[in-house]
């Protein structure tokens, strides 16, 4: 059995031993742990490294709130374990389940530290994780920050980290969080490696606030259910509402990253999409007109009821917040808006009577993947939607389309890659889309349904290389 006290590798930069910290004069913290039926010795080993890890000056209370667990031995057997840290470790018990977003306010209402630090139940704090980050919480007020998520493998337990760590957070128009690589400004704009690193979003799970102004700010959308969305929605809020969401390199804290979820994900009324009715409140109040973008992938939601939103729009007015157009244009300027500064967006569909779009075939657009085709499913389809961008780039949000060709050079296939500048371009005229590497025309001659899209020599005269973009408004 791996002991709840069990020793870590060093993740930091060797840059970020040398820091020195004033401890008597930082703000003290309250580390708020919300669990439902975790397992015992993980959410024990969460406990047990923060208390071993946490300067005792800076270390004011570790709260363990229950979410109505069902499991015994965190009933109890909890509240007697927690007696051995005299004072320290108090468990907090909801009767009814709040869900992580509502049991997150709950604990920071409860919290007595200037700052509140949010940590899932399966997590293990490495050495120097707390100082850095009420170090910068004591410099900048109204900063949301994050410590380095290092990996901890569900299967092995096996703790892994990178020193060199500097992505940072996006998010998909479907209002999914991604990482994305440090972009070219930062790495401008950071004198040393051990400084913070502004980024766009947060992963959500591991953040650290002033606790007067992450409430001031709106703390998070109380009708919001059980988790999904909330991330994204205090990233863009505090970004839009004049604040900073920053990761400090030399705070790390490993998680255990799962498949799925190991409790209830069902929501009131027995909503089984809490994400995607927690990404409209998000849509409706913060993204202004770009809410389309998120309708084009969710366009089942646009009729959904999800609560009254006056309270947030009264609290977005109330602290004079900047749009999402400025929050893209300064705070993730390259994010790519599909169907602005583009030649044409919507389904890419033939103008023969077969009617093939181009389709992702549901593959993993994180990876390299060939683009398919498949017969076109109505103009609110997302995995059939494609930009051809000014710099003549066939593209999805992330990827872009280049050619692989065959021995007899006379046909390809389409992959689709990370976007890059130099990415292959295409020609698109005479309702033909030519890659300008190759020479050769997008083509459905011969394919079925979930083939992989093709090229061929062109040939104005074949109807299966004829193209349209239709628009995709729903």
């Amino acid at each position: 059995m791996i002991s709840l006290d069990r020793s870590l590798p060093e993740t930091r930069r060797k840059e970020c031993l040398d820091i020195k910290y004033d401890l008597e004069n930082l703000p003290q913290a309250s580390v708020i742990i919300i669990f439902t039926d975790e397992a015992w010795t993980p959410l024990m080993r969460t406990v047990h490294s923060v208390v071993n890890r946490s300067p005792p000056q800076l270390l004011k209370e570790v709260i363990l709130l229950d979410d109505n667990s069902q499991r015994a031995e965190l009933k109890d057997h909890l509240d007697e374990y927690v007696l051995r840290f005299n004072g320290l470790v108090r468990v907090i018990r909801k009767n009814i389940r709040h869900g992580l977003i509502r049991a997150k306010l709950a604990g920071a209402r409860e919290a007595t530290g200037d700052v509140v630090v949010f940590l899932d139940s399966h997590c293990e704090a490495n050495e120097g994780w707390l100082e850095p980050l009420v170090q910068r919480i004591s410099e900048k007020r109204s900063a949301i920050i994050c410590p380095i998520i290092d990996h901890i493998s569900a299967e092995t337990m096996q703790y892994h980290g990178d020193p060199y760590s500097t992505s940072v957070g996006g998010f998909s128009w479907a209002l999914h969080f991604t990482w994305e690589g440090l972009p070219e400004s930062e790495k401008k704009r950071r004198k040393s490696p051990t400084e913070y690193i502004r980024s766009p979003t947060m992963a959500g799970g591991l953040l650290a606030a002033n606790r007067e102004y992450f409430f001031e700010v709106g703390g998070y959308d109380e009708e919001m259910d059980i988790w999904g969305g909330e991330n994204l929605e205090i990233s863009f809020r505090v970004w839009m509402c004049g604040g900073s969401i920053e990761f400090i390199p030399c705070s790390h804290v490993g998680h255990i990253f799962r498949a799925g979820h190991p409790y209830n994900m069902t929501g009131r009324g027995g909503n089984k999409d809490v994400h995607g009715t927690n990404s409209k409140r998000l849509a409706e109040v913060w993204m202004d007109e770009y809410k389309r973008l998120y309708y084009l992938h969710r366009h089942d939601l646009m009729d959904t009821d999800v609560g009254d939103l006056s309270s947030r729009r009264e609290l977005r007015k109330r602290l004079g917040c900047k749009s999402f157009k400025w929050f893209l244009e300064n705070i993730i300027p390259g994010k790519f808006v599909p169907d602005e500064d583009v030649q044409a967006y919507g389904l890419f569909t033939t103008v023969n009577d077969f009617r093939m779009c181009t389709d992702t075939l549901q593959r993993d657009e994180h990876s390299p993947h060939t683009l398919g085709v498949y017969p076109c499913q109505g103009k609110g389809s997302p995995p059939q939607l494609m930009s051809l961008s000014k710099a003549g780039h066939l593209r999805r949000e992330t990827n872009c389309a280049e050619v692989r060709i065959s021995e007899n050079l006379r046909r390809g296939v389409v992959h689709m890659s990370r976007c890059h500048a130099g990415s292959p371009a295409w020609l698109y005229e005479n309702s033909m889309l030519k890659n300008k590497d190759s020479g050769l025309c997008l083509s459905t001659a011969g394919l079925k349904a979930s083939d992989d899209a093709t090229v061929e020599i062109c040939d104005s005269s074949n109807p299966h290389q004829l193209w349209k973009f239709v628009d995709p408004k729903v």
